[in-house]
């Protein structure tokens, strides 16, 4: 009898669900590499204005997961959009869909390391369980590097999906990264279907001083069933730092009326409150702030802001949306994972089994650096590169259109990256991994 008929339900998700219950990492097999005897001003001081995508970073600058994990890296509070589905009220669902749109970009707090740009036919999925969706990523471009991703609940409850482009650029004395591309969140019980686009990242202080990190940018979140939005403001900085993560918005129902107020930190947590309280509270706190700006003196604003110099005052009558779990107590010598990050990249010898050799867990250079053999790590990234170049030097001799190895075909339609449902034959006979992971998991 083929072994294709002993795979069960229960099988296959217990394969991919990377931590059961009680088995949660909150540590890497090895701290991260210091970063102080490493200067990246030789890499960059010709680069300025410039797009980075085709630069080639050294290893030391990097975190050991994947740019297609990164992305994962949305799902962890996915306990909204479970939350935003059970409501009955289309307002109360936009609440809780624009903390999710926050929540998905707080885990960039403090993580200073690149992710490593995916390879071309890179994969990468993840089922939680306990979080109740199931995901699934591919790299489908290369130049310009695009990252394409889909997930799905668990109950079929919700469909989460979008492509990514990271444009990076240089600017002296910091790195902007522009996350192009839309996200959509879909909600088929109630027949929705959202959109927004992430703000932009900003890395400090690249060439000397602390490095720090802050978000800023307009994010419209929009329901395309019932015109309603909702309006973000991710704050810059400022010069004495007083808006550093802060965030602001507004929920307009379907006649353009604003019905509620939203503020909060990207790093910490959102609260919504009624807009005639915000406007009174803003007005006093405008007062009190100008008070304050008379007795400073101006600083240069690429220094790093004083932590903790302006913690967020919470406006009373206001409803708490969301706010951001605890890190590990040893983040700060783990790259600053949170303690979802620290599980994207385990793989034992059952999973090792069923995953395709895609996977972005498979990758050499990215286990060397989680090990802690930087020397490994950076021959293995540079052998992989130059493969990826090779190989793209002999598809444009040849005008052959880039296709995946197994059964020449991708997850994703490439001239629109919408997920089409297919998959590889990973040595299970004639049985077709997909039909497991999407019929026998569904």
């Amino acid at each position: 009898m083929h072994k294709k008929q002993q795979v069960t339900v229960h099988h296959i998700s217990s394969l991919l669900c990377l931590h059961p219950a009680g088995s949660v990492e909150t540590s890497l097999p090895a701290p991260m590499f210091s970063r102080n005897d490493f200067s990246i001003w030789s890499i960059l001081r010709k680069c300025i204005g410039m797009e980075l995508s085709k630069i080639t970073m050294p290893v030391i600058f990097n975190e050991p997961l994947s740019f297609l994990q990164r992305l994962t890296e949305y799902m962890e509070h996915t306990y909204l959009i479970h939350q935003a589905n059970a409501s009955d009220d289309s307002i109360e669902r936009m609440k809780s869909v624009a903390a999710f749109a926050v929540s998905a970009v707080a885990s960039q707090w403090e993580r200073t390391g690149k992710p490593f740009n995916p390879l071309l036919g890179e994969t990468y999925e993840l089922v939680r369980d306990d979080l109740g969706f199931r995901l699934i990523s591919e790299q489908v471009s290369h130049h310009p590097p695009v990252s394409a991703f889909h997930a799905e609940g668990l109950q079929k409850d919700f469909v989460f999906h979008g492509s990514i482009y990271p444009k990076l650029k240089f600017w002296g004395k910091s790195v902007e990264a522009e996350p192009k591309g839309i996200i959509t969140l879909e909600l088929p019980k109630h027949n929705e279907a959202y959109t927004w686009t992430n703000p932009t990242c900003c890395v400090h202080n690249i060439i000397v001083g602390q490095l720090w990190i802050e978000q800023y940018g307009s994010v419209e979140v929009i329901n395309h069933r019932t015109g309603e939005k909702c309006c973000l403001s991710f704050k810059p900085c400022g010069l004495f730092g007083k808006e550093l993560h802060k965030v602001e918005g507004y929920i307009l129902d379907k006649s353009k009326k604003k019905v509620y107020n939203l503020y909060g930190k990207w790093t910490e947590c959102m609260y919504i409150v009624d807009p005639a309280t915000f406007e009174t509270h803003r007005k006093n706190d405008k007062k009190a702030s100008e008070d304050k700006k008379s007795s400073k003196q101006a600083s240069d604003s690429e220094e790093t802001p004083q932590p903790g110099g302006d913690s967020l005052e919470v406006i009373p009558g206001s409803q708490l949306l969301w706010r951001i779990a605890p890190r590990p107590v040893n983040s700060a010598q783990m790259y600053n994972f949170t303690t979802f990050a620290m599980q994207l990249n385990e793989l034992d010898k059952e999973i090792e089994a069923v995953i395709p050799k895609t996977d972005s867990r498979l990758r050499p250079d990215i286990r060397a650096m989680e090990n802690g053999d930087i020397d490994l790590a950076s021959e293995e990234k540079k052998r992989l590169e130059e493969k990826q170049r090779a190989a793209r030097k002999n598809r444009s001799k040849s005008d052959d259109e880039w296709k995946m190895r197994c059964r020449n075909i991708s997850y994703f339609h490439i001239s629109r990256f919408a997920f089409s449902k297919s998959y590889y034959s990973l040595g299970m006979g004639d049985m077709d991994y997909h039909n497991i992971f999407w019929y026998l998991l569904g």
